[in-house]
């Protein structure tokens, strides 16, 4: 037998999973009551209401937090004249390919260059024939694609009769570009390579 209000449960209860005693409990605790009667609790007073709108406004918050760092600490890369490089490319990649004497260099860097610690960049020149090439300079040029003021370069001496080496060191850990460049007279011709910093 049930009582008033359904049949009776496991444990007293009746189908509603309220108490045979104390009936329409759980319907009294889905409700608030005030002073104007009976009303549903307000969504935004929901713990998962709170977690999603928190979560959102965290996720805008560092948004804008790395666009300012973006404007902030723009490195500027950009060179000023770089239209007129544009229009003038072809023509001096024309006029290089034509002046090509065949050299071929061989650069040398290190695979466990550490921060702060001396390094020797090394590059071997040959020509056609296979024969050391004796230039009028060579320099090797660091450039941190990420903050230009880090830039730095070096003149490479001769170690040897087509061999020149440099010693240098990074002021900064992580990815930085090598460049070693030759110039003869008027011409001057590179090569380069990504190099990584390793911290101490």
């Amino acid at each position: 037998m049930g009582v008033a209000g359904g049949p009776i449960g496991p444990a007293g209860s009746n189908f509603w999973g309220a108490r045979a005693d104390r009936p329409g409990r759980l319907m009294a605790d889905m409700y608030v009551r005030n002073e104007t009667g009976i009303n549903p609790t307000p969504a935004w007073r929901s713990p998962w209401v709170i977690g999603w709108a928190g979560l959102i406004v965290a996720v805008l918050a560092v948004n804008l937090t790395m666009v300012y760092l973006a404007i902030a600490t723009n490195p500027g890369l950009v060179n000023d004249d770089y239209y007129e490089r544009g229009q003038h490319y072809e023509n001096t990649l024309v006029s290089r390919l034509a002046k090509d004497p065949g050299w071929t260099m061989r650069p040398d860097f290190p695979r466990d260059i550490e921060l702060a610690e001396p390094t020797t960049i090394r590059v071997s020149l040959v020509d056609k024939a296979g024969q050391p090439v004796t230039p009028d300079s060579v320099t090797f040029f660091a450039y941190r694609a990420s903050d230009k003021s880090m830039d730095f370069s070096a003149v490479m001496s001769e170690e040897g009769k087509g061999r020149y080496a440099a010693k240098v060191s990074f002021p900064l850990f992580g990815f930085w570009d090598g460049v070693i460049a030759v110039k003869q007279g008027e011409d001057e011709y590179s090569t380069g390579e990504r190099i990584i910093v390793a911290r101490p």
